[in-house]
């Protein structure tokens, strides 16, 4: 189990490398320059220049990447160009709220997906039906529709939940509440169906094994079976799923942002990226890509627990 761990964390660790290297290199090819914009249009091409030395943006790509790995390594990701936040202040603030938001979602998604989907294997009937097209309505319903109809009933016309976030550094538990109520909804119920029929689909190919029908040969309830056996056997399946959502959710989460105005790192990725903010945005790739990474293998850890052949695959 440790070698496959450590295998698995060595494969994140290089997707870590590669995906940071490929994504500090297209961060130059916008057609701006990235001097010109932080010393406004009207500086001389002397200004520009000066800057641009400043910044260290003189220097080769392959220089200026090795260098920036070499101080993040070291736990330094920088200072704004744009301002003098420091990276690690930007992310301390803004990073919390998108996971609180994505977390408090994804758990709702897991407890819901696995009733639903459950009860829909075992039980068939109007439950499955309704599984099956509610899943089909979250696939063709997008999730920003959902929010803009929650914002605009029960943050406008019914005033219950608080249509612009009031979450602020220090604000209290009823602030976080108050604001991330509509997002997690719409999350949800964009979710939720599409998690519990590949769930339901994973239980029911558990029910269908032969090792199944013996432990019903034997005597054993279906209680007994469902819960100590066959959600044992679908769990790989359910996991892979939810957390491919999970990471689908951390990247897509700027749309809920924006929507309802959450301080998160989406919004600060895109106006990072906008404005040429190098630092910023990199910081972002790096906690990003490194939340991803762990949340994988986390899974794979899961998996290789339920299912032993998982770990010499």
């Amino acid at each position: 189990m440790i070698l496959f761990a450590l295998r698995r964390l060595g494969s994140g660790l290089v997707l870590l490398v590669v995906i940071c290297a490929i994504a500090y290199t297209l961060l130059f090819f916008n057609g701006s320059s990235i001097a010109r914009n932080i010393v406004g249009d009207q500086a001389t091409p002397e200004q520009v220049a000066l800057k641009e030395q400043e910044l260290g943006l003189d220097q080769p790509l392959a220089v200026r990447f090795l260098t920036w790995a070499g101080d993040a390594l070291a736990g330094d990701l920088g200072r704004s160009w744009f301002g003098t936040l420091t990276v690690a202040d930007a992310l301390t603030t803004r990073l919390p709220v998108t996971l609180a938001l994505v977390t408090v979602s994804m758990v709702l998604v897991t407890v819901l997906a696995t009733v639903l989907g459950t009860a829909a294997a075992v039980k068939r009937g109007w439950v499955d039906r309704a599984v099956q097209i509610g899943a089909v309505v979250g696939d063709a319903v997008p999730g920003f529709v959902l929010a803009i109809v929650l914002a605009t009933l029960f943050a406008v016309r019914l005033p219950v939940f608080p249509a612009v976030s009031s979450i602020t550094p220090g604000a209290g538990a009823d602030a976080w509440v108050a604001s991330l109520t509509l997002p997690v909804i719409a999350i949800v119920l964009n979710y939720v169906t599409a998690s519990a029929q590949q769930i339901r689909s994973a239980v029911i190919a558990q029910r269908d094994r032969d090792f199944v029908r013996t432990l019903r040969s034997r005597g054993l309830g279906e209680g007994e079976i469902l819960f100590k056996h066959v959600l044992r056997g679908a769990a790989p399946a359910g996991l892979t799923v939810l957390s491919l959502q999970f990471v689908g959710l951390l990247g897509g989460a700027v749309i809920i942002e924006r929507i309802f105005a959450i301080p998160g790192i989406g919004q600060l990725a895109v106006d990072a990226t906008v404005n040429g903010d190098i630092p910023i945005v990199m910081g972002v790739v790096l906690y990003t890509v490194g939340i991803v990474i762990l949340v994988n293998l986390a899974v794979d850890l899961a998996n290789g627990w339920l299912n032993p052949k998982v770990r010499t695959s």
